[in-house]
């Protein structure tokens, strides 16, 4: 989704590069490729655009050939909406969103989408950290439209997640990926974080120049899940209390450009990830 769709080709200077997609590849085994969206809203329209979202945006989207990942309210701005979406390829990144962005829904749809946006292009391009750190989907079940619309605030499906978004200097982060595998992950788990997956840039050349990506980026993003906010600010006490994970960070965080980003997100009723 894009608020401007009459933009001038985008260019990156870089080459493009294709990655063949992993074969066998358990069903939902998400994904070689993603974007990690976040939208600046007009004050009230968050929900506005979630119920218009989750009711034409999602199926619609995954059948040219995408995954619509995960779907969030920000808990520390309310007029931001936080998405992912996962692809095969690059290549396969190309076809689906032209066939979706040329497509009747979006054709539909875009004029009351954008109507609730300021900005839609703070996106970043990523892939796995290492391998087997993509989202693992394949035991995830959306609900139905009908069951979400059915839901009140009250009774919203359980989850919460948290991203943490690590700038770090050209060509530092699969350093920093291999030791945040072998040393941070341990102190997650054993501090009741469930690691939902962890990615790097992506540097290959913007395959749909139509939607820009934030270029130049040199990131590690850590996404972890939690059952509640109860059990994340629990999580964070544990940590705070915690000597080796003081530890971690001044090792880590050392070689940042600037202090890490931390999203506190819950998840719409028609999210997979949570």
């Amino acid at each position: 989704m894009t608020k401007q769709d009459n933009r001038s080709v985008y260019k990156t200077g870089r080459s493009p590069c294709f990655e063949i997609p992993t074969v066998n590849r358990p069903p939902r085994y998400a994904s070689p490729v993603v974007e990690l969206r976040q939208y600046t809203l007009k004050p009230g329209q968050r929900e506005t655009l979630i119920a218009l979202f989750d009711r034409e945006f999602v199926e619609t989207q995954e059948a040219t050939g995408m995954t619509v990942i995960g779907q969030f309210r920000d808990l520390d701005r309310p007029n931001m909406f936080v998405w992912l979406r996962g692809f095969e390829s690059m290549e396969t990144r190309k076809d689906a969103l032209s066939a979706f962005y040329g497509g009747p829904v979006w054709a539909a749809h875009r004029d009351a989408a954008n109507a609730t946006m300021i900005d839609s292009d703070d996106v970043l391009l990523l892939k796995p950290a290492w391998q087997g750190a993509g989202f693992d989907l394949s035991g995830s079940k959306r609900p139905t439209t009908a069951e979400a619309q059915s839901m009140s605030d009250r009774s919203r499906l359980p989850g919460f997640v948290e991203i943490s978004i690590h700038h770090l200097r050209p060509g530092a982060e699969a350093g920093f990926a291999e030791r945040f595998q072998a040393e941070a992950v341990p102190q997650l788990a054993a501090n009741g974080a469930r690691l939902l997956g962890a990615f790097i840039s992506e540097h290959c050349e913007n395959t749909f120049p139509r939607l820009p990506v934030r270029a130049g980026e040199n990131v590690f993003i850590a996404v972890a899940g939690f059952d509640d906010g109860d059990s994340h600010a629990g999580f964070q006490t544990a940590l705070a209390a915690s000597p080796a994970w003081r530890a971690v960070r001044e090792t880590h965080w050392a070689g940042s450009t600037k202090p890490a980003e931390t999203l506190r997100l819950t998840p719409t009723a028609r999210s997979l990830l949570r």
